[in-house]
């Protein structure tokens, strides 16, 4: 568990809901080889943010409840602490999937792919 990568999380969802940041580049700057199950949980309520977006765009109740679940994420990573239990378990079915290179260019992505194929 890095303190800092749980900061920089919560940064790049506040980028994302401010709107100073599209998701698919908040996505791409999250930190590399992260283990942290709070960290892989945020992960993955950006993809998930993503994927509705249709459905953002037609529901705005559904929106605004979005919005608020990822800005309370982002308020509990500020601080550093773990999200809580009931937060990281929603997400945990994908974990085993995420992939999240080791390291930057051809080789972190072989690797990548390597652990996404096996």
């Amino acid at each position: 568990m890095s303190l800092e990568n749980r900061r920089l999380c919560a940064r790049l969802i506040d980028d994302v809901l401010s709107g100073r940041r599209i998701t698919r580049e908040a996505l791409l700057r999250f930190p590399k080889g992260e283990h942290d199950t709070s960290v892989l949980a945020a992960y993955h309520a950006l993809i998930h943010y993503e994927a509705d977006e249709d459905l953002r765009k037609r529901d705005k109740d559904y929106r605004e409840e979005q919005d608020l679940y990822l800005k309370s994420i982002a308020d509990i990573l500020i601080s550093g602490k773990s999200l809580p239990v009931n937060i990281i378990n929603n997400y945990e079915q994908y974990y085993a999937g995420t992939v999240l290179p080791e390291q930057k260019g051809f080789k972190g992505w072989i690797k990548s792919l390597l652990r996404f194929i096996t």
